[in-house]
Parts: structure tokens; C-alpha cells; sequence
């Protein structure tokens, strides 16, 4: 296996820049203001954009495997959930009590939809499913989440006005991504054509938000309450929560008799979290001096499964055509 697939990608290496200028010139009093207009177009703007790329062929295509659904819907809104309260007994130590919340709010969110698509079809998975499921799921947590969020963070006394919420995402994320399927008809074949650089407002959207985030964040004094102990710490509870995520997808698709393409789908689409969803959601669920500590276990969650998932992926990839893969050779296993 190459050493490159373990590497992070370039978004990823850009995403840390972000942090670091953020940490040495965090946007303060106009700056922070005008830098926070210009976030929420943007945001409102990649919503639009991914409204205006989903194929509605795509979404009929695989909207009936309802088994299949409700088992990713499952594992994204309730197997996480519940993965994150078990565990805070163990993790919680490692990280602090704040942190923690960032692992619950991790949980909380919806699927990813590119990068689940993308190693479903390396993998030679059930690939109109994964998009149906991986892109259901990211429009119902624009519903979902703010529950959820107000169901685990109240365990801690930190909810707000769920309703509120949900008025807010909705508003700021649904109404462009709306808008943008309806555009889709006009627009839907020059963004087919030019997806290769549309990607970077995409990426410049979040990093947008992970500037002002962070700004914020660091100006109310974060890398004093993050020591590398507890950086340390947060990216083994990552690891763990993970590690158990693929594990229980791979072995309920397993159990519940899917083919071995259901299966694929179930394990990325079931097991990832987005980065893409998750980032702007916080912007609107969270008050802006705190979100740099939400967001930070996210971050480094998405790092961690981009490089698991492409080595499980390439592993997949590999099989022979028509040949299923046995009981013992599970995917969370693989060395290599």
C-alpha cells in the first residue's frame, strides 16, 4: 500500500493553514463582521451549488432500497448517537468536557455525499444508492441535527431553541439548496462542466468558516484550553469512534444478508460524517466564541476517515470481479 494514500490531501493541508493564520491573525471588531457577511453568502452559495449538481435520475435511481436506507439512516442518526453517550465515560477524560460536546455534535450530523460516493465507486459498490442515501441524508439532518443536537448537548445543559434552529438551517441551507435544484434545469449541464473548479468555492466556503470560527475561537483563548495532551487524546477518541463505526456498518450489512455492492454502500455511506454539512451548521446552531471547540474534533475526524476509508476502499477495489469477500476478510481488519 502506498505511504501516499496515508498522507493528508490538499484541502486538508489547507485547512490547517487556515488554523494557523487564524491563531496568529484572528479577525477581530469590522474585520470579524464583514468576514461573517461574506461566510454566510457563502455558505448560502455552496448550498446552492449542491442543490443545483444532485441528479434527481441519480435520487430515483436508488430511492428503492428502502432497506438499505434505513439502515445508513440508522447508523448516521441513532448508532452514532448512542456511540457518543456510551462512550463519554471512556473519551471524555482524554479530551475535557468541552471537547466532548464537539464529539456529540460530530455524531449529531448527517452523512458525507461526495467523498462516500467517491470511495462507494472505487470500491465497485452499489453506487445510485450511495448517492440516493448519501444525499437523503444530508438534507434530512438539516432537521435531524438540530434535534439531535438539542437531545445530546442538553445532557450538558448547552441546547438552545431547537425550532429556532431548525428555522435558521433551514433558511440559510435548504432554501439555496432548493433553489439550486430548481436552477438545475438552466444551469444543471455548465455546472456538470465545470465541477473540477467548482469544487473550490466548495472548499473556500468552509475554509471561509473555519477562518472566522477560529478567529473567534482564538481570540476567547482556545489554544490555552488545548493542550498537545489533549490534541493528542481527541485524535485517538476520533480513531476509536470511527474504528467502532465501520465495524458495526460492515457487520450489520453483513448480518441482515446484503450483497456485497449493499454492503459497500452501507459502510461508507453509514459510517462517515460531513465536514461540508457540519461546518455551516455550526455557524448557525452556536455562538461564534465557541464553535472553534465544536468544530475541532470534526476536523480532525474528517482527516482521519478520508485515509481510512481509501485504504478499505482500494481493498475492496482489488476483489475479483464476481467474487464476495468471506466472514473472515472484514475491511476494519486490513493491514494493507
Amino acid at each position: 500500500m502506498s505511504l501516499k494514500r496515508f498522507l493528508p490531501d490538499n484541502f486538508t493541508c489547507a485547512l490547517v493553514a487556515v488554523v494557523a493564520i487564524a491563531s496568529l491573525f484572528p479577525a477581530s471588531g469590522q474585520t470579524a463582521v464583514a468576514f461573517g457577511w461574506i461566510t454566510n453568502l457563502a455558505i448560502g452559495l455552496l448550498f446552492f451549488l449542491h442543490g443545483a449538481k444532485l441528479s434527481r435520475q441519480a435520487i430515483i435511481a436508488g430511492a428503492g432500497h428502502w432497506r438499505l436506507h434505513l439502515l445508513v439512516f440508522a447508523c448516521t442518526f441513532i448508532l452514532f448517537p448512542l456511540l457518543g453517550l456510551a462512550l463519554k465515560p471512556l473519551l471524555s477524560p482524554m479530551v475535557g468536557d468541552e471537547l466532548y460536546l464537539g464529539m456529540l455534535y460530530l455524531c449529531a450530523l448527517p452523512a458525507t455525499v461526495q467523498s462516500a460516493i467517491a470511495f462507494t465507486s472505487l470500491a465497485r459498490g452499489n453506487i445510485p444508492a450511495a448517492i440516493c442515501s448519501a444525499a437523503a441524508s444530508s438534507l434530512f439532518g438539516i432537521f435531524l441535527t438540530p434535534i439531535l443536537v438539542a437531545l445530546l448537548l442538553n445532557v450538558h445543559g448547552e441546547a438552545g431553541s431547537t425550532l429556532d434552529a431548525i428555522g435558521k438551517i433551514t433558511l440559510q441551507l435548504l432554501v439555496p439548496f432548493v433553489a439550486g435544484q430548481i436552477a438545475r434545469r438552466w444551469i444543471g449541464e455548465w455546472v456538470g462542466r465545470n465541477k473540477n473548479w467548482l469544487k473550490f468555492v466548495d472548499q473556500s466556503s468552509i475554509l471561509l468558516v473555519v477562518y472566522t470560527a477560529f478567529s473567534a475561537a482564538v481570540i476567547e483563548g482556545l489554544w490555552h484550553q488545548v493542550p498537545l495532551q489533549t490534541l493528542i487524546g481527541l485524535v485517538v477518541a476520533c480513531c476509536i469512534l470511527l474504528a467502532l463505526a465501520l465495524l458495526a456498518t460492515h457487520l450489520l450489512g453483513k448480518w441482515l444478508g446484503f450483497n456485497i455492492e449493499d454492503r459497500i454502500t452501507i459502510l461508507f455511506c453509514g459510517s462517515k460524517k460531513s465536514l461540508a454539512t457540519g461546518v455551516p451548521m455550526a455557524q448557525v446552531l452556536f455562538a461564534s466564541s465557541t464553535i472553534g471547540l465544536l468544530i475541532l474534533p470534526l476536523m480532525l475526524f474528517h482527516q482521519i476517515q478520508l485515509m481510512v476509508c481509501a485504504v478499505i476502499a482500494q481493498r475492496y477495489a482489488q476483489r475479483p470481479e464476481g467474487i464476495n469477500i468471506t466472514a473472515t476478510d472484514q475491511p476494519t481488519g486490513s493491514k494493507g
